[in-house]
């Protein structure tokens, strides 16, 4: 692959000052459409040490509007990046819609590293990237333009580079030591990377591979290929959404084919008071010790609430408070989108709100809005919708993974228990403000939520986590049901840990 790049192409000051006019007016020009198209724009720079990445990228600073652009430089993880999962730092850091992203080596500077100095294999090597082709698909799918650029130079020209570099005080580079790293592992490193660009090279996030040496030629291909890939772009015009479905699906007019896994679920099931009071002190003290355990272990959880309007999430989940102490816990109860939430991918308003190692955070409603009130209400178009789910199982698969406890729970209550509840709601003054127009029109679409519910629990109940449907009728009897379910995967993840370490020589 590198042996097909050109080299020693090379463009004359007279030529570079000519044409630098033009492509800074388009630029600029790009930049604003852009912006007006609500079309992120992602700038992946990387390549091998000394090409002059950073030059380039405060070439482009110089040549676009600024207050459009931020620049992300990913150092090695620090304490808090590293108590999350590794997508944390990038998800974080992804431009808002209409912005650009200028990111240095962003997530393929770790497994190309890790590679190279043999931390990982290099099946480690082709599952990561397998995740980072899913990653950018979701991002180009969210309307993204994507550019990764790779700079290369031969290694005579880099040794002189590096060279350069180590005698001036004001470059990173100063240290002996990472010049002789790098030249060292040249080839090694080329290796690695060829793999990376062959098996990211995609469609919709293509690799543009720069030859280096002389700097003009090197900036202004630089320029001319963001130039023409936003034209592209903008061409391309508006994404079209499509109307999402308002109505459940249509099913055979047989009895059997109307039966979702809700309908399975146990409402009669009771607990009486004095057997909840003791039991309710019982798993409380117990999620207590558990939690302080999970802390001093640097094991994270992630507790997911959905479920009916006045299903009782909010009881369930002050009872769960409860028994834990306020320090290590988090509640974010998900609304309708901030402007700043909108202007982002959906998931990443839920990836902001992640748990450091050893802290719970709980979700009161949570990401699968996207398959539930939005598919619904024809807020996100079919399309959306439908490729959320193996969006949202790849996110819990990255939690998992990471060594995040996740619980999710969908709280069920009949329709007749539900009207009941939002009666009593309206005639209790403490409580009024519980009931709004918003839950009686849900309530009249019953039917449709409850095949989007059954759909989300088929398809996101997997061997990474599945949901736990909780017979709600009963208040007390759903309050226990989680609080044990808690305890028990929580406790369950603890002991595994503890005869990990205990088995390690």
């Amino acid at each position: 692959m590198f042996e097909g790049v050109e080299l020693g192409r090379s463009i004359g000051k007279a030529d570079y000052q000519a044409q630098l006019p033009d492509l800074r007016t388009r630029l600029l020009a790009n930049q604003r459409e852009l912006r007006q198209l609500n079309i992120p724009l992602i700038i992946l720079i990387a390549g091998v040490e000394g090409a002059g990445k950073g030059e380039v990228v405060n070439r482009l600073n110089a040549w676009l509007d600024t207050r459009g652009v931020q620049v992300q430089a990913y150092w090695d993880e620090t304490e808090e990046e590293h108590q999350r999962p590794r997508w944390w730092r990038f998800w974080r850091t992804l431009p808002a819609r209409g912005q650009i992203g200028i990111l240095f080596n962003a997530w393929y500077r770790q497994p190309i590293r890790r590679t190279v100095y043999e931390q990982v294999s290099l099946s480690d090597l082709d599952a990561e990237l397998k995740r980072i082709i899913d990653f950018e698909r979701m991002l180009h799918q969210d309307n993204a333009l994507i550019l990764k650029f790779w700079f290369h130079l031969p290694r005579k020209e880099q040794k002189k580079r590096l060279k350069a570099l180590a005698k001036d005080p004001r470059s990173r580079w100063s240290s002996s030591h990472s010049r002789e790293e790098f030249s060292r592992n040249y080839d090694s490193f080329l290796r690695v990377a060829e793999r990376t660009i062959r098996e990211t090279d995609t469609g919709f996030a293509q690799w543009y591979l720069i030859e280096a040496t002389d700097r003009r030629y090197r900036d202004l291909t630089v320029a001319q290929t963001i130039v023409d890939a936003m034209e592209a772009r903008i061409a391309d015009g508006r994404h079209t959404r499509v109307p999402a479905h308002t109505h459940a699906p249509s099913l055979p007019d047989v009895e059997s084919a109307h039966i979702t896994v809700l309908d399975k679920v146990n409402l009669a099931a009771r607990l009486d008071k004095a057997d909840y009071s003791n039991q309710l002190a019982d798993y409380q003290a117990r999620l207590n010790e558990l939690t302080w355990r999970a802390y001093a272990q640097k094991r994270s959880m992630v507790l997911v609430f959905e479920g009916w309007d006045a299903s009782g999430k909010g009881g369930t989940i002050r009872r769960l408070m409860q028994g834990m102490d306020a320090r290590l816990y988090r509640v974010i109860p998900t609304a309708a989108p901030t402007d700043e939430e909108r202007a982002h991918h959906y998931l990443w308003r839920f990836w902001r709100h992640l748990p450091r190692d050893g802290r719970v955070t709980v979700f009161d409603r949570s990401w699968y809005g996207r398959v539930l009130v939005e598919r619904i209400e024809q807020l996100a178009s079919e399309s959306e919708w439908q490729r959320a789910y193996l969006e949202i199982n790849e996110f819990e698969e990255q939690l998992v993974r990471h060594g995040t406890v996740l619980c999710k729970f969908w709280l069920h209550i009949s329709p007749e228990e539900q009207l009941q509840r939002f009666e009593a709601r309206g005639n209790i003054s403490y409580k009024q403000h519980k009931i709004t127009d918003d839950d009686w029109r849900n309530r009249e679409k019953w039917d449709a939520y409850k095949a989007a519910v059954n759909e989300m629990v088929i398809r996101t109940s997997t061997e990474n986590c599945e949901w736990t449907l909780v017979p709600a009728n009963d208040k007390f009897y759903a309050r226990i049901c989680v609080l044990r379910t808690v305890c028990e995967q929580l406790e369950a993840r603890l002991a595994s840990d503890q005869e990990g370490a205990e088995s390690k020589p």
